[in-house]
């Protein structure tokens, strides 16, 4: 089982081209503890923060390297802030390809390494993620670089890739199985947009051909460090707005549009909303998730359930509403928020005569 079973749905290349790592199928699991806390009866956690490299990016890079292989291309050229590039990385070294990565300057150290380890060849670029100027310079020279034949220009939004990203919908196809088509809310966090906007169309999709009764409300979640696409939605724009990024959580510092404007539209054509947790919100969350929940994930994995607490508060969501909140990052990925989220905790060391007698 894998999101590969759907390829009739998002299309796809040759079955010979397909490189995989076993992605998709990821589990769904209830909460036992914030769920009941917020007065919500069926809350559910989508756990792709176990996808093979640690995020939900894996079904983007699956995809891409196999339309990589299939168009005879040898070398990727792409960005990220970290997971995009760890599960490029990691899908090249499995094909045999060249992945070149430039990097914003505050990945954190965990995703750095595992792009090296996977071989991937990187540099940090001064501003880039936070500036959208220099997001659009970064682009540009990348796109430039990809007019050779044989590279393959390599960023995780449907602006740049829409046949590899049309892999994400799987996500969504994945959830009307394991919920039965009853869902109706999926919170979403948000950076460049693609993610919501590929659940967004697979929910579309599944409506569009009699697969879904209810068309599932999808909202956008972004810190408000840096709203370019909730902060438009919540204010009833029409499209999305660059800002130079202020949060500091790490792989949802993206200033740029990318796909927003047409997130924008699909949020809103859905009636979902876009909700703005704080930096300290989203790190709670993250605490929340692992001391009262069992799940270890990284802030930007946290984020959707940062912002299901905020639509509770708002009113948006029912008690006996089936809410799904997507867990997009494993905590692994970002050591240094881990080690802050454990900073109070103390680990003994004794002799084994004090451990034996040690009162109980």
């Amino acid at each position: 089982m894998s999101l590969w079973r759907f390829k009739d749905r998002f299309g796809g290349p040759d079955d010979r081209h397909i490189v995989s790592l076993g992605e998709g199928d990821t589990p769904l699991v209830p909460s036992v503890r914030i769920g009941p806390a917020l007065g919500l009866k069926h809350l559910y956690f989508k756990l792709d923060s176990l996808l093979p490299t640690g995020s939900y990016k894996d079904r983007w890079a699956c995809a891409a390297v196999s339309w990589m292989r299939q168009t005879g291309r040898t070398t990727s050229v792409g960005t990220s802030s970290g997971n995009a590039g760890a599960a490029m990385s990691a899908y090249c070294a499995r094909a045999g390809l060249r992945c070149e990565l430039a990097i914003v300057d505050t990945a954190p150290a965990g995703k750095l390494t595992q792009m090296l380890a996977h071989g991937a060849h990187l540099t940090r670029i001064t501003g880039f993620g936070r500036d959208p100027d220099v997001n659009e310079r970064v682009a540009a020279g990348l796109a430039r670089r990809a007019e050779r034949p044989d590279v393959f220009l390599a960023i995780s939004a449907y602006r740049f890739n829409p046949e590899a990203m049309a892999a994400v919908q799987s996500l969504g196809y994945e959830l009307a199985d394991q919920l039965d088509g009853r869902i109706d809310h999926v919170f979403c966090q948000t950076g460049g947009g693609g993610l919501a906007l590929a659940v967004c169309r697979a929910f579309e999709q599944m409506r569009s051909a009699g697969q879904l009764d209810v068309l599932p409300k999808v909202h956008c979640v972004q810190p408000v460090g840096c709203p370019t696409t909730a902060g438009p939605i919540r204010e009833g724009l029409d499209h999305a707005v660059p800002c130079q990024a202020t949060t500091t959580v790490s792989g949802l510092q993206m200033g740029s549009i990318n796909d927003g404007h047409d997130v924008v539209r699909v949020v809103q054509a859905c009636g979902g909303s876009g909700q703005l947790p704080t930096d300290e919100e989203v790190y709670l969350a993250q605490r929340r998730l692992a001391v009262e929940e069992g799940i270890f994930a990284e802030p930007a994995g946290a984020t959707a359930t940062a912002g299901v607490a905020r639509a509770v508060a708002e009113g948006i969501i029912g008690p006996d509403d089936v809410v799904v909140s997507l867990v997009t990052g494993i905590g692994f990925k970002d050591p240094t928020s881990a080690e802050q989220m454990t900073a109070q905790r103390d680990i003994a060391l004794m002799t084994i005569e004090e451990w034996e007698f040690r009162p109980t």
